[in-house]
C-alpha cells in the first residue's frame, strides 16, 4: 500500500504542476503557438458565457460587481524568431464573435469546402481579398463579429495589438481566436492576456450560478449537522461505529461545500482561481465520496450487523476505495484547478472512464452484498434489522435508477449542444449530483440516526444465538410441549421415589 500511496501522490503532484499556471477568467497566453486548421493558423483565446451589461450601470463603482460585462485585451504581443524577421507580413487578427454568429466567419466557393482564409476562387468572386480572414457583418447582432489585428514590418521581431475593451451588450457564448493566413508566420507565438467579466464579477457565465448554489448547500449541510450532532450528543452512549462514519461524511460535506463557495467567491472577486482553495475543495470532495461508498458497501455486507468483521474482504475493500479516490481526485483536479473551457471529448473521456467503471463496480458489489445480507436476515428472522435493510435497499435502488436516468440526460444534453449554446443551464448538471448525494445522505441519517434503540442493530453473539434458537423453534416445534413443561415439576415432586417415574420420563423423551 505504501508504493500505491507514493504513486498516487506523484500523479496528483504532476497534475497540479501542469495546471497551476492557468488563470481562468484572466486568460494568459505564454508563448502560445499557432496550430494549422485547414487553410488558417489558429490560437484559441478562450470561450465563456457572458451576460449582457446591466441597464442600470454604476459608473463610479470600482468593484467586480459593477454591472459591466466586457472582454479586454491587454499586452497582446505576437513574436517571431530573428531568422524569420527579414520580411513584412500580413495581419494577424484577433477575432471575437458570439456563437450564434459563427457562420459569419469563413466561407466557401460554389458550395465547396468551407475556408476561413480567402482563397483564389473566393477572391475572383469579389467577396474577399486573397490571404485575408473572411468575415461578414452579423444580421442579428450589429457591429459583430469584432475583427482587428497587427502586422510585422521588415526586421521587426514583435507586433503589438493595441489595448482594447469590447463591451458586451447581448448575453451569449463568446469566443476569442487569434488567426493568420501567412505560411511564413508558422513560428509566431502569442503572449499577453485577455480579461473576461460578467455583470456580477469575473466568474464565467456557466459557473456564476454555482456560487449561490454552494452557499445554499453549505446551509443545508449545517442544518443536517445540527440534527445529527444533537442526536449524537443525546445518545452518545448508544452510538455505533457506523454512526461515527456517517458523522465523518457529514463533516467532510460541510468542509467541501464551504470550500467550493469560497473558491467561487474568490474567483468572482479577483478573476484568478485560487489554486489552494480549489485543491482542498477537490480533495475533501474526493475523500467524502470515497468514504461514503465504502460505508455503503460495508453496510451492505452486513458489517457490524450480521458479521463482526469483513474478514478476508478488508484488503479488497480498501484497495477499491484507494483506487476510486485516486481516479476521482485526478479527474476533479484536471476539471477544476485553473480551468474554464471544456475539455476535448477524448481528454475528458480518458479521465471520466476509470471513475465510471469503478462506480459501476461499487454498484454491482453493493447490491450483490445486499441480496446476501437480506437473505441472511430473513432466514434468521431478525425482523428489526430486516426492516431497516429493506428501506435502505429501496433508497439505494431509487438513487441508482435516478442516476442512470440523469446520465442519459447528460449525454443527450452534451451531444446536442456542440457549441455550448445552452451554457446558461449547464450548471444544473454538476449541481444535480450534489443534490442527489445529499438526499441519499439524509435518508441514511434518518434510518441510522442515534437513538435509545441503536444497540439493537449491532452484531452480538448472544443475540444471534438467541435469534437462531427462536428460528429453530418456530420452524420445528416440539410434538409434546405440555410434557416438556411438566417434567421438571414431576421430577421435583418425587424426590424420594425409586426412579420409576424418572425412567418413564426418559423413555418418553427418547420416544419424542
Amino acid at each position: 500500500m505504501s508504493s500505491f500511496g507514493a504513486s498516487a501522490s506523484a500523479i496528483v503532484i504532476l497534475c497540479l504542476w501542469s495546471l497551476h499556471f492557468t488563470q481562468a477568467s484572466l486568460h494568459d497566453y505564454s508563448a502560445e503557438k499557432f496550430a494549422n486548421k485547414g487553410n488558417v493558423f489558429v490560437v484559441h483565446g478562450g470561450s465563456e458565457g457572458i451576460y449582457s451589461s446591466n441597464s442600470n450601470l454604476n459608473q463610479s463603482s470600482t468593484s467586480s460587481s459593477d454591472g459591466l460585462s466586457f472582454i479586454r485585451f491587454e499586452k497582446i504581443i505576437f513574436r517571431r524568431p530573428e531568422e524569420f524577421s527579414n520580411f513584412s507580413s500580413g495581419s494577424i487578427h484577433a477575432v471575437v464573435f458570439e456563437v450564434d454568429d459563427r457562420e459569419t466567419i469563413g466561407g466557401s466557393a460554389y458550395g465547396g469546402q468551407r475556408a476561413v482564409c480567402c482563397t483564389a476562387d473566393l477572391a475572383k468572386l469579389g467577396v474577399c481579398t486573397q490571404g485575408e480572414i473572411i468575415h461578414r457583418p452579423s444580421t442579428n447582432n450589429p457591429g459583430w463579429p469584432k475583427v482587428f489585428g497587427a502586422s510585422f514590418g521588415i526586421d521587426e521581431f514583435e507586433a503589438k495589438l493595441q489595448p482594447r475593451t469590447i463591451h458586451i451588450t447581448k448575453t451569449g457564448m463568446y469566443n476569442v481566436y487569434f488567426m493568420h493566413c501567412d505560411h511564413n508566420l508558422k513560428e509566431v507565438v502569442v503572449e499577453g492576456k485577455t480579461i473576461w467579466k460578467n455583470p456580477t464579477g469575473y466568474l464565467p457565465g456557466r459557473m456564476a450560478p454555482l456560487m449561490n448554489f454552494y452557499g445554499y448547500m453549505s446551509l443545508m449541510f449545517v442544518l443536517l449537522g445540527i440534527f445529527w450532532f444533537s442526536q449524537y450528543a443525546r445518545f452518545w452512549r448508544e452510538v455505533l461505529a457506523l454512526q461515527n462514519c456517517i458523522t465523518l461524511v457529514i463533516t467532510l460535506g460541510m468542509f467541501e461545500m464551504a470550500l467550493w463557495y469560497f473558491d467561487y467567491a474568490e474567483f468572482n472577486e479577483t478573476g484568478v482561481r485560487p489554486t489552494g482553495i480549489t485543491v482542498w475543495a477537490v480533495t475533501f470532495g474526493a475523500v467524502k465520496r470515497t468514504v461514503a461508498r465504502l460505508i455503503i458497501l460495508m453496510v451492505s455486507m452486513g458489517y457490524g450487523v450480521v458479521r463482526p468483521t469483513l474478514g478476508g474482504l478488508t484488503s479488497k475493500v480498501l484497495l477499491l476505495g484507494g483506487t476510486f479516490f485516486l481516479a476521482s481526485e485526478v479527474l476533479e483536479l484536471v476539471e477544476n484547478v485553473g480551468t474554464v473551457s471544456d475539455f476535448s471529448g477524448k481528454a475528458r473521456l480518458f479521465f471520466v472512464l476509470p471513475v465510471a467503471i469503478l462506480d459501476a463496480f461499487f454498484i454491482l458489489w453493493i447490491f450483490n452484498s445486499l441480496s446476501a445480507t437480506l437473505n441472511k436476515l430473513q432466514a434468521r428472522r431478525l425482523l428489526a434489522k430486516l426492516d431497516i435493510y429493506r428501506r435502505f435497499t429501496n433508497a439505494l435502488a431509487v438513487a441508482v435508477i435516478v442516476s442512470v436516468g440523469w446520465v442519459c440526460y447528460e449525454l443527450y444534453f452534451k451531444s446536442t449542444d456542440v457549441y455550448n449554446e445552452r451554457w446558461e443551464k449547464a450548471w444544473i448538471i454538476p449541481a444535480f449530483w450534489q443534490v442527489l448525494s445529499f438526499s441519499l445522505l439524509c435518508v441514511i441519517c434518518a434510518l441510522w440516526a442515534p437513538s435509545q434503540n441503536s444497540m439493537r442493530y449491532v452484531y452480538s453473539d448472544d443475540s444471534e444465538e438467541f435469534d437462531k434458537d427462536i428460528t429453530l423453534t418456530l420452524i420445528k416445534p416440539s410434538l409434546l410441549p405440555s410434557k416438556d413443561v411438566r417434567i421438571p415439576s414431576e421430577v421435583r415432586s418425587t424426590p424420594g421415589g425409586d426412579g420409576t417415574s424418572n425412567g418413564g420420563d426418559v423413555e418418553e423423551d427418547k420416544t419424542e
